[in-house]
């Protein structure tokens, strides 16, 4: 099996959408953070192109910059919504903060419909995505893990060379060291890491050279 992985840089904070397909054509949208309506444009445009069929939406977990599209997505493919039950809270939040970083036209994401949990695995089309549990940037936030294809799409945990920050309601360093070194370091090295900002990386790389050591 193969999957395609396309990446967008969406809204203030580059943040980095994912939309993941199969041979068949079946796509998965992860963390749409589309904001404006020639971000909008730019992913239904990709979908259109690629003749994909939608079949999920995924979030990785619900900060703002990672949910902005969830309403735009939940509207146009009419799919099902899948997010972690210990960060609705964060999800909900969202709506009271969002004017003050420049999102006043917000539009409030849907409740999930589908909740994730640790160590389950996924098949959505052909895509088989394992996902794990993986809190400290926020209580809720995981990771996808497509073993076959050694990729990880892994939101706000690790980034090339530095880590989510946990200064934002919910954090915790310490768990989200735990995150780190006991799930995310226990993958194979091998696997190609794709972050919520920034470039990919490897679990080999981070392992090595990733900011978190010196904690």
């Amino acid at each position: 099996m193969s999957l395609k992985i396309k990446s967008f840089e969406f809204n203030g904070f580059q943040e980095n959408t994912f939309v993941v397909s199969d041979e068949e054509k079946n796509g998965v949208i992860i963390d749409p953070g589309c904001y404006s309506h020639e971000e909008e444009k730019m992913l239904s445009s990709y979908i259109e192109q690629e003749q994909l069929t939608i079949i999920a939406l995924l979030n990785t977990h619900a900060h703002i910059d990672h949910v902005l599209g969830n309403a735009y997505v939940k509207e146009k493919y009419k799919v099902d919504y899948y997010l972690h039950n210990d960060d609705i809270k964060t999800l909900n939040s969202v709506e009271q903060y969002a004017s003050l970083y420049g999102f006043s036209g917000y539009k409030t994401s849907p409740q999930p419909s589908v909740s994730l949990e640790h160590a389950t695995e996924l098949i959505l089309g052909n895509m088989r995505i394992k996902v794990l549990h993986t809190p400290g940037h926020c209580p809720g936030h995981v990771v996808f893990y497509f073993q076959s294809e050694g990729i990880v799409i892994n939101g706000d945990v690790l980034f090339n060379g530095s880590f989510g920050r946990t200064d934002l309601p919910g954090g915790n360093l310490e768990i989200l060291k735990t995150s780190i070194f006991e799930t995310m370091f226990q993958l194979p090295e091998d696997t190609i890491v794709y972050c919520g900002h920034g470039p990919s990386t490897t679990i080999g790389a981070e392992k090595l050279n990733n900011y978190i050591h010196q904690f």
